[in-house]
């Protein structure tokens, strides 16, 4: 009788963790291939075809959640929903074991979750499985790539965009940093409240992968030192500022930095992005985010196709 067993022992990691991992060239493509799908969403032959595609969700999620799933589905992919208490790891299983169970099932996995990011690791090495990070409290790279994609649609060239972000340095931004420091002489500006910055060691990545190629990434702490000059000035919601800290006059600190239209008449050419769920009256103002100036709704819709993008390239031959 032969070996039945499956005794697979762990792999190495594979997926999309952080854009910080990634080479430059493999995200300015990533966020190019979403423009091209933007502009034609049957642009591909159903690369994903015959594969099973895992939507781990434990955390709530409109855009990333649909995003992913109909991205699987026009891939050709057969989507495997798990909500919050789908899995036993809602029950305390290691994430090792679950990654070693559903790696001999499915193709790949996209999963959002509270955390750590070294969990969505294990899984991959355990399962020796592809895993997207949809969001973990240390980092949101899909929506990195859906911004840049946002950018490039938008602006064309992007060498030498000057971006301001007004807010929390949370896993957005920092997504965000690590895209952006990829465009050659940009200038982006991270301003936070005192307190609620990047984590240094991102930040320091991102300096460095910026001066590479020509390009600045830093962070102040006043809007009064913004730059004279700014093409996008972005936000996100302060969604994880009261659960981070124990300040109860934490809405005291982000007050200076709520975008409103006075704020953003400093820069009368620049666009606004918000990645959204957006809460009206704190980060932004309604006049603002609905406004002309507004690619809310583009950065929106893109992240369907940077999704594409994403699910084509971690499938894909080599990968």
């Amino acid at each position: 009788m032969g070996d039945t067993h499956i005794q697979q022992g762990p792999g190495p990691e594979h997926g999309l963790f952080s854009l910080a991992e990634l080479p430059p060239p493999l995200i300015t493509g990533l966020a190019a291939r979403a423009v091209e799908l933007f502009h034609d969403g049957t642009a591909h032959d159903r690369p994903l075809a015959g594969r099973a595609v895992g939507l781990l969700f434990a955390r709530p999620s409109t855009r990333t959640r649909t995003a992913f799933t109909v991205a699987a589905l026009r891939l050709g992919a057969a989507p495997v929903p798990y909500g919050p208490a789908d899995l036993h790891l809602a029950g305390g299983e290691p994430a090792g074991d679950t990654g070693r169970a559903l790696g001999s099932m499915l193709d790949v996995l996209v999963a959002r979750t509270p955390g750590p990011l070294d969990d969505l690791r294990d899984l991959s090495r355990q399962g020796r499985l592809p895993v997207v990070n949809a969001q973990t409290p240390e980092e949101h790279p899909s929506q990195g790539v859906s911004d840049l994609a946002t950018l490039a649609l938008s602006f064309g060239d992007l060498t030498g965009l000057r971006v301001l972000y007004a807010g929390e340095g949370n896993g957005t931004a920092v997504a965000l940093a690590h895209a952006l420091a990829t465009v050659p002489r940009a200038r982006v500006t991270f301003a936070t409240p005192a307190g609620y910055g990047l984590p240094e060691e991102d930040l320091r990545a991102a300096e460095r992968r910026a001066a590479a190629v020509g390009a600045t990434v830093g962070q102040i702490h006043d809007l009064c030192a913004a730059p004279r000059e700014v093409d996008v000035v972005c936000t996100t919601r302060w969604r994880t500022a009261a659960a981070r800290h124990a300040d109860p006059a934490w809405r005291e600190a982000f007050r200076p930095f709520h975008v409103s239209e006075g704020l953003l008449s400093r820069w009368p050419r620049a666009s606004f992005m918000h990645d959204l769920p957006a809460q009206r009256g704190d980060e932004v103002e309604g006049r603002v985010l609905d406004g002309p100036r507004s690619l809310v709704w583009t950065q929106a819709a893109m992240k369907l196709y940077a999704a594409m993008a994403v699910l084509e390239w971690i499938t894909g031959p080599g990968d």
